[in-house]
């Protein structure tokens, strides 16, 4: 695994030379320690926590070890929790053992729980709502039914599960506006929809896996369509200012040169449809946030978003870590703390609004408020062991 190159500088401390205030804790709190507006929502700060799959409640219900771990996280300084995948109300949805549902008495009970906890720690909290899509395989086919996509195909191109009718296409629009409702009615801040890394949104969204001839596929316009129509059902489902958020990706899992858009002009004409439809603001995954995302201009995947679209961006992809992200099978095990000096860099420049941290934020909960008082040489660095247990 190489690390991080050159522009991604080292940790510093909150003073500098002879005890004198570091100049660098100081920006980060000025750029970082922000409020941010979302709707009717206000986050203390612009550091977010991103989605990370945990696999740890049991038959979909988060307990109270999920609880405490998302509300370490706010009590640790995130202005935002956004949750692990959910699952919508659909039995093509579900894919893995241990992954919570976002429907059903006892799971809306568990993550009510989960929401009052990050509440009280003064955080904020969004659950990310999920359908896996074609990335449905082998053994983790809960329910007995096959993976549903677009066109019947895998992120190869080859034939597996089944394509989706018009009627079930209209039946997971309503599973994911059911999950939304919900996420109001039990005290969540606002919802996320996974659009990216080829679960079944991003399913529509890219060519390679979506070959229909109907309204629903074609030009990006028409590949969006389904996103479009899932988007503007969240938002007549919950409150005016409810914020939503969808996340958004080139790359898909184990796919990483995949690409929805090519230019500027076909990320826009997808994401146009979203924006009209409802969308407040967009989650740009990438995997190095500091790679520009077409040539001509150093605007990362964030960026080119929030100019195409006029609305607020979230940023991720390696951030805090001196080790870049990598897939299976050289995901990375270990890495040392990274500072935040070209974050804070794009940040000055108004690239995008929000910074989500990811495994940086799973290793050590008290990395946001050190991140912005200078203290990232106190941060403990990134090991996946800590995946074994929710800490």
């Amino acid at each position: 695994m190489e690390s991080v190159n050159s522009g991604v500088s080292g940790a510093t401390g909150a003073s500098g030379a002879g005890g004198a205030p570091d100049p660098q804790a100081s920006r980060a709190a000025r750029l970082l320690g922000r409020p941010l507006a979302l709707g009717d929502l206000t986050l203390r700060n612009r550091i977010a926590m991103a989605a990370v799959t945990r696999r740890f409640s049991p038959d979909g219900v988060p307990g109270e070890d999920v609880a405490a771990y998302y509300a370490r996280r706010a009590a640790g300084g995130a202005g935002l929790i956004v949750t692990e995948g959910t699952y919508v109300r659909r039995d093509a949805a579900a894919a893995y053992d241990g992954v919570p549902h976002f429907h059903g008495e006892r799971a809306l009970a568990g993550w009510a729980a989960v929401a009052e906890r990050v509440h009280a720690a003064g955080g904020r909290i969004m659950p990310q709502l999920w359908h896996t899509g074609v990335l449905r395989t082998g053994a983790g086919q809960p329910h007995g039914v096959p993976a549903e996509s677009p066109s019947g195909i895998d992120l190869d191109g080859r034939a597996h599960g089944r394509a989706m009718t018009l009627d079930d296409i209209d039946a997971v629009v309503r599973a994911f506006a059911e999950a939304a409702a919900a996420a109001e009615r039990i005290g969540f801040d606002g919802v996320e929809l996974h659009g990216a890394h080829g679960y079944l949104i991003d399913n529509f969204l890219w060519h390679g896996t979506n070959t229909r001839t109907d309204a629903y596929g074609g030009d990006p316009a028409s590949r969006a369509r389904f996103a479009a129509e899932i988007v503007a059902a969240v938002r007549a489902a919950v409150s005016p200012g409810f914020p939503v958020l969808f996340r958004l990706s080139q790359w898909k899992t184990d796919h990483y040169d995949a690409r929805i858009a090519e230019r500027p002009r076909e990320l826009e004409s997808l994401l146009t449809p979203l924006a009209e439809a409802g969308a407040d603001a967009f989650h740009a995954s990438t995997r190095r946030y500091w790679l520009p995302e077409f040539e001509g201009s150093d605007l990362n995947l964030a960026g080119w978003t929030k100019k195409l679209t006029g609305r607020p961006s979230v940023t991720v992809g390696s951030v805090g870590l001196t080790q870049q992200f990598a897939g299976a099978p050289g995901r990375t095990q270990r890495s040392g703390v990274a500072g935040i000096g070209p974050l804070l860099d794009r940040m000055e420049r108004d690239e995008f609004d929000l910074v989500a941290v990811a495994r940086a934020l799973v290793a050590d909960p008290e990395w946001p408020t050190k991140a912005l008082t200078g203290r990232l040489d106190e941060a403990v660095p990134y090991d996946a062991a800590v995946l074994s247990a929710l800490v």
